[in-house]
């Protein structure tokens, strides 16, 4: 899983080839942008999905930091959401139902009793189309009025840029023709040991968030915004992700929370800071979202093997999902996910990935 990056710097580049066919027999193309050092992301049209990330660990070789697959038919048959575009809405609608504009939508309730992901057939099962520019891979899709539920016809574009300096930055826009929710994240899970290498409780983990949302037992949040403190959710320093796991398994099998981050203006701001003690990896995120839902990859039961054959067990990838709040068209009090015509639906977040040199005892 690991090769070793040159010191020569090269010129960045992206090349393109077929990745697969869908069931239906549509063609998908898979990206490798490159940059100057060796380091490289692979994305593909097929749920605007990031299915390899490779960066250096504190000796220079490259590892593959993000869980994914070595086909196209695993994406469409897996329900884990690995390294796709998320929407129309990210995350859940309660009992699937919401009203807007007097008018109340139904949506797929598949994750009863709630609506996850964006339904049935999300942004992440369908095929994008993709054009390389530069340092750049930009997808654009066109979702339909009345898609999974959802009003008005929604042009979303979604870009991914790797820097020179390790930073995979994506920025995501949309118009709509009709009043309409909108909530859109990339679903990586990350290992920074390298991709189903060990699991990732040993990493080491910080959230910019003095509180979060308390949720429901089917994972739907109250409405109230509670303290982290003294409580397993308090990552305001980091620690290992396995310290207080066990104390979570009850709620939700583990974390699967989302955080309120402390933000100082409408920049991007930092998220989070992710270390993995043994290859020196560190992980920031930024971005302009107001929340980051933290997943410790609690599902993962060695099906679906991952790149290389690997099979993905429990704890095997963490997931980082900058985002507004779950079930926000329900709680006129969380930051609003509405966007109208006229208006465009823009955010980005940058993974900006760097190494601790010095080797712990």
């Amino acid at each position: 899983m690991g090769c070793h990056a040159s010191t020569a710097p090269r010129a960045a580049s992206i090349t393109e080839r077929e990745f697969g066919r869908t069931r239906d027999g549509t063609s998908a193309k898979i990206f490798t942008i490159t940059n100057a050092h060796g380091a490289f992301a692979k994305v593909t049209e097929y749920g605007a999905t990031l299915t390899e990330l490779w960066v250096p660990d504190r000796i220079g070789k490259l590892g593959d930091v993000v869980l994914g697959y070595d086909r196209l038919a695993d994406y469409e048959a897996a329900p884990f959401y690995l390294g796709a575009v998320l929407g129309r809405v990210a995350n859940r609608v309660a009992n699937g139902r919401f009203t807007l504009d007097g008018l109340t939508y139904s949506l797929a309730t598949n994750r009863a009793p709630n609506h996850l992901h964006g339904g049935v057939r999300g942004f992440d099962k369908r095929v994008w189309s993709g054009t390389a520019s530069g340092s750049s891979v930009t997808f654009a899709l066109t979702s339909s009025d009345g898609e999974e539920g959802y009003p008005g016809t929604l042009q979303v574009r979604v870009t991914y840029r790797l820097t020179d300096d390790n930073e995979l930055h994506i920025d995501y826009t949309a118009t709509t023709d009709k009043a309409t929710p909108i909530n859109l994240t990339n679903h990586s899970f990350f290992n920074l040991t390298g991709a189903g290498q060990e699991n990732i409780l040993d990493h080491e983990l910080m959230i910019n968030a003095t509180r979060y949302t308390p949720t429901t037992a089917s994972l739907v949040p109250t409405g109230e915004l509670a303290s982290v403190v003294g409580t397993p959710l308090n990552f305001l320093r980091a620690h290992r992700i396995g310290n207080q796991i066990d104390e979570m398994l009850a709620v939700a099998n583990g974390y699967d929370h989302n955080f309120v981050l402390d933000r100082r203006t409408v920049a991007l701001s930092l998220a989070a800071r992710v270390e993995e003690p043994t290859s020196g990896r560190q992980l920031e995120i930024w971005t302009t979202e107001p929340g980051i839902q933290f997943f410790s990859g609690n599902r993962f039961d060695g099906s679906f093997p991952g790149v290389g054959g690997v099979k993905y067990q429990r704890y095997a990838g963490f997931a980082l999902e900058p985002q507004h709040f779950p079930d926000a068209i329900n709680h006129p009090a969380f930051p609003s996910v509405v966007l109208r015509p006229g208006e465009t639906f823009q955010s980005s977040t940058v993974y900006r990935f760097t190494v601790n040199r010095t080797k712990r005892d």
